[in-house]
């Protein structure tokens, strides 16, 4: 983590604090982070507000550098930063993406109430962890053929279910219905496809997970109707990204963008922003291999979700569609992305960067899938594996003032260091386990790192993005089962 930030902040609403444009030069617009009085405090103890204001000097940038709840240090823009670019004279920046593009998340829903999973639960996450591929090093079940990689970088979600895995259904549910069609898998190097093969359809590490959870509580009741969830009702929730593919992605595009920023005679405050115009030979190539690694992104996790849904078959002797594991929804992180927004109130198409920040789409936006367009894009925004996660929707005030983005997680306090030397891991599973939840980790070192207590309070962090008006709550989710990486 930095250190801690003594710059300026003016409360300029009740969750908005601004950073004035004056605070440091080469600031094109504001910084504006979204908090309440209490999580201030603890985005204060970070530098993160540096990297806010470090995004405000990206040529091109409109309206504010934006900031999460959930903000923390990251690699040039903040973990929780949002800005928009305009197409012709801004920037894309792999730093407004970060090294795992489209680390994500995936809700889907069955028919199974919490007494019969509980009864379960450990042949359940063990069935999982067999089939999923889990931490560092694991490879994948898939024996891809020559070309099979490059159809998943290009068609996503398509290739797959062509494949056999999934659902027609699916594709409709995913963001972008599972593929940006803006990828071309020769702009991808070889490098980060010999990485990338034998790593699709595994989970990794880190905080990346697959949790077994009960509807907790259901704060709106029309919402929760449209996306047919009930107290009392079992979900399963898939969170992983882009695995080794990404990651080299991000690490070739950001040796281009180091020099392009001297070709293009841009300045800037921090190397780690390193970015080229978005309509340049570098940036194009950026953008084309970025939406590869969304595609990748997609496409494993679309894999996990079918080795899910066979393992709950194995443990339930039924079909998956009998157990009506239907996808609810699933949302992308780190990405960059060409929308449509209200620019002083015409309409136009802007490059917005979400790096740790959750699409939020408000109703009628063609974006949003039929089912869900009359309330909104569903929003899943995990917590860490002790405490809660939540299911919120898009709402309008979100499009207005955060380019239809809010945040995507708990957002860490700690770093994965400091969790390691503080917290141990028979407490974590005997805690965990008085909390009536079961947790199997490929490695005791991802057990510490990713303890409860490494990060923010997620329901002081969704609490003030509900009361932000860039989301609004739908249903609280607790954890039965925990598989870790």
């Amino acid at each position: 983590m930095g250190r801690s930030w003594n710059g300026p902040l003016k409360k300029s609403s009740d969750y908005v604090y601004t950073i004035p444009q004056s605070y440091k030069r080469g600031m094109n617009v504001p910084g504006w982070i979204f908090a309440d009085d209490k999580l201030i405090k603890s985005i204060r103890q970070d530098n993160a507000p540096e990297q806010v204001a470090n995004v405000a000097t990206l040529p091109g940038i409109i309206g504010a550098s934006k900031a999460m709840p959930d903000i923390h240090w990251g690699y040039g823009f903040p973990i929780g930063g949002v800005a928009a670019m305009d197409p012709q004279d801004g920037v894309i920046s792999p730093g407004g993406v970060g090294y795992d593009i489209n680390c994500g998340v995936r809700l889907v829903k069955t028919d199974i109430r919490e007494d019969r999973v509980r009864d379960e639960i450990k042949p359940l996450i063990n069935t999982i962890f067999e089939n999923v591929p889990a931490g560092v090093g694991r490879k994948s079940r898939l024996r891809l053929k020559k070309g099979q990689l490059e159809e998943a970088l290009d068609y996503g979600v398509e290739w797959a279910v062509d494949e056999g895995y999934g659902w027609e259904q699916d594709l409709k549910r995913i963001e972008d219905n599972g593929r940006m069609e803006t990828a071309d898998s020769e702009k991808v190097s070889r490098k980060a496809k010999d990485r990338g093969a034998p790593q699709l359809g595994t989970l990794g590490g880190g905080n990346h997970f697959i949790e077994i959870q009960k509807v907790e509580k259901i704060f709106d009741p029309d919402a929760a109707d449209s996306i047919e969830i009930e107290e009392g009702q079992v979900v399963t929730m898939i969170h992983t990204g882009s695995r080794g593919c990404g990651h080299q992605i991000a690490t070739d595009y950001i040796n281009t963008m180091e020099k392009a920023i001297r070709k293009y005679n841009i300045d800037l405050p921090d190397k780690q922003l390193a970015c080229a115009p978005f309509d340049s030979p570098e940036g194009r190539d950026y953008f084309a291999a970025m939406s590869c690694g969304a595609n990748y992104a997609w496409t494993n996790r679309q894999l996990i979700l079918h080795w899910v849904r066979e393992s709950f078959e194995q443990v339930f002797d039924e079909s998956a569609e009998d157990l009506g594991m239907e996808l609810i929804y699933d949302v992308c992180h780190n990405v960059a992305k060409k929308e449509e927004h209200r620019v002083d109130d015409k309409k136009k198409d802007v490059v917005v960067h979400r790096k740790g920040a959750t699409r939020a789409f408000a109703p009628g936006r063609n974006e949003v899938p039929k089912k869900y367009r009359d309330v909104g894009q569903p929003v899943i925004i995990p917590g860490d594996m002790g405490t809660a996660s939540y299911v919120m929707m898009g709402t309008e005030h979100a499009m207005k003032r955060s380019w239809g983005s809010t945040c995507h997680g708990a957002g860490r306090v700690m770093s994965r260091t400091g969790a390691r030397k503080k917290f141990r891991v028979n407490q974590i599973k005997s805690d965990l386990s008085k909390d009536g939840i079961y947790v199997k980790a490929a490695s005791d070192k991802v057990l510490k790192e990713e303890s409860p207590g490494a990060y923010k309070d997620v329901n002081n962090v969704v609490e003030v993005t509900h009361n932000a008006g860039l989301s609004k709550i739908v249903a609280k989710l607790t954890p039965i089962g925990v598989m870790k990486g």
